[in-house]
């Protein structure tokens, strides 16, 4: 249970002080003469770091323990932030959050910990504390985020640097009291070299039955969600606190955007507080009496639900938009964690940081085409990403209709046919 409390505060801690930058990012990258596609680039190049270095730190963690990678990946999220605050330039801001990507690319190494000091029949319950430790994370964080960006001296820097504040906590912390769960018995002996991302990385996944077809669901899911999570902000200001759809008067535009802030800090809170009931309390007990597979189907029905219903809010007043976003907040509350159990539980032990690392790339890769996309869609229309977004939902639904439950893994090497890996009867 110790273990389990250290891992689950370095998460909480980590997303934390992302989500405390979430409501003023759009608005302070807008200061610097922005423009919509190039605020949400901005998520795209954080992304990017993500997808190219989560895999290098699982694939280490599984060579060289759990503690180190988490150490040099929380240091470098130290730096990320500071540089952050610093910034006077765009370019610089562009190169800072690339440095804070590379350092957050280690939720994969801290599920693989958790996966170290549990059983199979665990496992499910275990990713929804991470699950729960994100939550709490994007409840507080925004919150105490939209706030700090209300005083007149600092406005969008204090929550930046307080975010570099908490993550020199967490560094300090994990430095003190985060154990080692790998011992060296159990560590992969692989002589080469870890590498991110590739389709030869994907093709030998083939070797875990139902482990593709769950990264193919990450990548979708990640895809939309971010399309989501990058528009909402510019949305909301532009809906309802720029007057008729026209851009405020340059003077008026820091008041606008601490409005702006503190309505998208309120909207995440509500999903962060919804996930954080879910996930802290339910999860395990609806993954043993349903399944994995059933709740992500229902998940998914329910966050292509409430996409779909986000541009009909703005007939309908500010409040109509906090329901919505609780609808959807179930929905990612019961698929994510019961994706990454059904991943860690498709492979052997051994593979632990291989596998979720390589899950978490994918994810990383939706996160750089989500953002990517979401500037440019707002641009041609304001309702369009959520429209897109929830039709991703919908594919992702489909690729989820064939998958099965699996029953406990047996170590198998990636190249080697794998065993026990029957469906379930009666799925």
């Amino acid at each position: 249970m110790r273990v389990y409390a250290l891992v689950c505060f370095t998460v909480f801690l980590d997303l934390l002080g992302l989500g405390i930058i979430i409501p003023i990012q759009p608005f302070y990258v807008e200061s610097f003469g922005a423009s919509p596609s190039t605020v949400t680039m901005l998520g795209a190049a954080y992304a990017l770091m993500q997808f190219l270095f989560v895999p290098v730190w699982g694939r280490l963690s599984d060579r060289v323990g759990r503690r180190p990678i988490i150490l040099t990946s929380v240091a470098a999220s130290v730096v990320g932030w500071t540089l952050f605050g610093l910034a006077e330039s765009l370019w610089l801001v562009f190169a800072a959050r690339m440095m804070s990507g590379f350092g957050n690319a280690n939720i994969a190494t801290a599920q693989a910990a958790l996966a170290d000091i549990t059983t199979q029949q665990e496992r499910a319950k275990a990713m929804g504390f991470v699950g729960a430790s994100i939550g709490l994370g994007f409840i507080l964080g925004p919150a105490a985020g939209g706030l700090l960006s209300q005083t007149e001296q600092w406005g969008p820097l204090l929550p930046i640097y307080a975010a570099a504040a908490l993550s020199l906590v967490n560094w300090i912390l994990a430095l003190l009291f985060f154990p080692e769960t790998l011992p060296p018995e159990k560590r992969s002996r692989e002589s080469k070299s870890p590498a991110g991302f590739s389709l030869q990385r994907y093709r030998e996944s083939k070797a875990w039955p139902g482990v593709p077809r769950l990264l193919v669901l990450m990548l979708v899911m990640a895809t939309a969600s971010t399309i989501m999570e990058h528009s909402i902000g510019l949305w909301l200001e532009r809906v309802w606190l720029w007057d008729g759809g026209v851009q405020p008067d340059p003077s008026k535009l820091p008041e606008v955007h601490r409005q702006a802030a503190i309505l998208t800090a309120y909207v995440l809170l509500t999903f962060g507080i919804v996930t954080v009931i879910i996930q802290g309390g339910l999860v395990g007990h609806l993954v043993r009496r349903f399944g994995e597979v059933k709740l992500i189907l229902v998940g998914l029905l329910l966050i292509a639900s409430a996409l779909s219903a986000i541009p009909m809010c703005a007939g309908l007043g500010v409040a109509s938009i906090f329901p919505v976003f609780g609808l959807m907040a179930i929905g990612s509350a019961i698929t994510d964690p019961s994706i990454s159990s059904l991943l860690s539980r498709s492979v052997p032990d051994t593979d632990q940081g291989r596998a979720l690392g390589l899950g978490r790339s994918m994810a990383s890769l939706g996160r750089v085409i989500g953002p990517s996309t979401a500037g440019f869609l707002l641009e041609l229309r304001w309702g369009l990403p959520f429209g897109v977004a929830a039709a991703l939902m919908l594919v992702a639904l489909l690729v989820a209709l064939k998958l099965r439950r699996v029953r406990p893994t047996t170590p198998v090497e990636p190249n080697e046919p794998a065993k026990d890996h029957r469906p379930a009867h009666g799925d």
